[in-house]
């Protein structure tokens, strides 16, 4: 079951990205956190009368959904400043893994149903957080691209393709 995570990063992280390029950052995090809250809350309720593969299959679906939110929070890191993309990206990556580390230190400390349902907690805080305070990217960004000519980045959602 842990080998299924790194696969599904592959594929939902850049899926994330695309998908906030598309609807929305803010709509994207919003979709993402209210997954992993749901997800997560409902694998705390898991008891051994459950069958496993309905366990397995929550712990997928968890998985893209917090995956795919790391891809929609990577595709606000140029927003924030752009001559700082690198240091953002990499401080993102690393309190990334800070959480990571955290919740298996919780797993070792409490019973997997908590452990589960902390995750969840902080999945609906973080909800909670992202609509009421973190306000959509709008307006234009400047490229100055390696001939010198600056092109302007709309950074506001993109229409579909």
């Amino acid at each position: 079951l842990a080998g299924i995570y790194p696969v599904i990063n592959l594929f939902a992280r850049p899926a994330g990205g695309w998908l906030s390029d598309k609807i929305g950052r803010k709509t994207t995090l919003i979709i993402a956190t209210a997954g992993v809250s749901v997800t997560f809350l409902g694998l705390g309720q898991f008891t051994p009368d459950w069958p496993l593969w309905l366990f397995v299959t929550g712990t997928i679906i968890g998985g893209l959904f917090s995956q795919s939110g790391s891809g929609a929070v990577f595709a606000m890191v140029p927003l924030i400043q752009r001559r700082m993309t690198g240091q953002i990206a990499g401080m993102t990556g690393a309190f990334g893994n800070i959480g990571g580390v955290l919740f298996l230190i919780v797993l070792s400390i409490v019973a997997p149903s908590t452990f589960f349902m902390a995750i969840g907690a902080m999945g609906l805080l973080t909800f909670i957080l992202i609509a009421l305070v973190l306000k959509e990217p709008k307006g234009q960004m400047a490229e100055v691209m390696p001939d010198g000519t600056v092109h302007m980045i709309d950074i506001s959602k993109q229409s579909p393709n």
